[in-house]
């Protein structure tokens, strides 16, 4: 081996393909992986690479009409392993892309120790490496060892690392309906959206549509916790919904839903609860609900929150959600290449750095190892364009959040969606035409990156 190795920590989606991307640049790659044998961690059932610990689905494989899809397609057009193997271990799921979940580790697994450059180390890695192992990709997911969780603490900061996810809904803006809501700051003040203290969307409430909502709440059905996830506290400040509710039919009203220092301007009459919504992207795209964190299932969510007057034809970026999670606050942490600026020879990919799913992290593995290899072999290599997916993760992950108060406020982990892409430019565009016109002109973005690269 003429080239000293990359270490990789993590045998998951983002570490796999991290490790083929500088394979195929004949660079070596020393993987750690800690699962052997009958040593699990909570959520795995095998020792195998790449294991699909939920899910054997890849969601929708259609990338003219779907971000996720998209996303895919951009992978194929970067050699990805994951996709490969996907191809090979299809199963039947309509216009999903979903797998044989044994086969699909197998094949990775196999294809990585059959490349004479990669080595698998089964030790568990307890804490973050000394200099001399040189660069270093950390892509060691959601559930990361806690004796390393507590080495990245010290290094930046125990703010800087989350254990719970918290997550309200997110919303389309164009989804809205601004007949019924309107744009204001309680009592006019701040001014970040650049409109003079209407920063939040407020959507109004009758005294009975607020009765109705909260008995929707609290009969709704819950997700339950897994085991690992059920003595995590909650960040303060997000406890769910359904539980403030359960405290006093009032307590919503005097917590996210106070009605105070707004006025209506289509009615001119005082709401008795409103619902606020806070941007969520940097391009206005994208708005979550204020303070609506919750433990309610998905279909429920859908279901009471399109109750909410000027959302009713709601379309949701993501659901909420409260579960175990580990991920790093990467806008103040990485550089736009993942590097960890307090320490540059450190990368990190995958969900501990706030992308959701097994393609956004197999996606930020595959961006890693481009990073990491492109800068050991001294060859310039370029963030795609923000109009991918690829470019748009990125952005979101590294800075595409809002600044705000507190942490459970700005930056929290993202699954890929047209949200988080720049809006279309020029004359209006038809709904049904914007998602075929996105993904057009993100692959050919790409395509320009790629021969840009060569």
């Amino acid at each position: 081996m003429s080239e000293k190795a990359i270490h990789i920590i993590g045998g998951g989606m983002a570490g796999v393909e991290a490790a083929w991307q500088i394979l195929k640049a004949n660079v070596p790659v020393i993987m750690h992986e800690m699962r052997k044998g009958e040593r699990r961690t909570d959520a795995h059932q095998t020792d195998g690479l790449a294991e699909l610990v939920c899910s054997n689905s890849f969601r929708s494989d259609d990338y003219e009409n779907n971000a996720v899809g998209l996303l895919h397609e951009e992978m194929r057009r970067l050699g990805s392993v994951l996709m490969e193997a996907a191809a090979i271990t299809k199963v039947p799921a309509g216009s999903a892309l979903a797998v044989d979940r044994e086969g699909f580790s197998k094949y990775v697994q196999e294809k990585l120790l059959s490349h004479p450059l990669f080595t698998l180390d089964r030790t568990e890695i307890e804490s973050v490496p000394p200099s001399d192992w040189g660069d270093v990709i950390i892509a060691t997911g959601p559930l990361t060892s806690s004796k390393l969780a507590q080495s990245i603490i010290e290094i930046t900061g125990e703010d800087q690392l989350a254990f719970f996810d918290a997550i309200a809904p997110i919303i389309y803006k164009e989804s809205i309906d601004f007949k019924v809501a309107w744009f204001q700051s309680r009592y006019d003040k701040g001014g970040l959206a650049g409109e003079g203290g209407a920063d939040y969307i407020n959507c109004p409430m009758t005294k009975e549509q607020y009765y109705n909502f909260i008995e929707e709440i609290t009969d709704g059905d819950k997700a339950d916790y897994k085991e690992w996830e059920k003595d995590t506290p909650y960040f303060d400040g997000c406890m769910p919904i359904e539980v403030m509710a359960e405290r006093g039919v009032e307590t919503l009203r005097f917590g996210p839903m106070k009605p105070v220092g707004l006025t209506n301007p289509h009615t001119g009459e005082d709401a008795y609860a409103i619902v606020q919504l806070r941007q969520d992207n940097k391009l206005g795209t994208l708005y979550n609900i204020v303070g609506f964190q919750t433990k309610l299932k998905y279909q429920h969510q859908k279901d009471i929150f399109r109750k909410i007057p000027g959302l009713e034809n709601a379309k949701f970026a993501r659901l909420g959600g409260l579960h175990r999670n580990t991920f790093i606050n990467s806008p103040a942490l990485l550089d736009e290449k993942l590097r960890l600026k307090l320490m540059p020879r450190l990368r990190f990919a995958g969900q501990i750095i706030g992308v959701e799913g097994y393609v956004e992290s197999g996606a930020m593995g595959i961006m890693a190892g481009r990073f990491a290899v492109a800068e050991r072999l001294g060859r310039n290599i370029n963030v795609p364009p923000i109009t991918t997916a690829f470019g748009a993760l990125i952005n979101h992950i590294t800075g595409g959040h809002i600044e705000g108060a507190g942490r459970a406020k700005t930056f929290q982990p993202m699954n890929i969606n047209y949200g988080i892409m720049p809006p279309l430019e020029g004359k209006k565009i038809k709904r049904k035409d914007r998602k075929p016109i996105k993904s057009a002109r993100a692959l050919e973005a790409l395509e320009l990156w790629i021969q840009e690269q060569n």
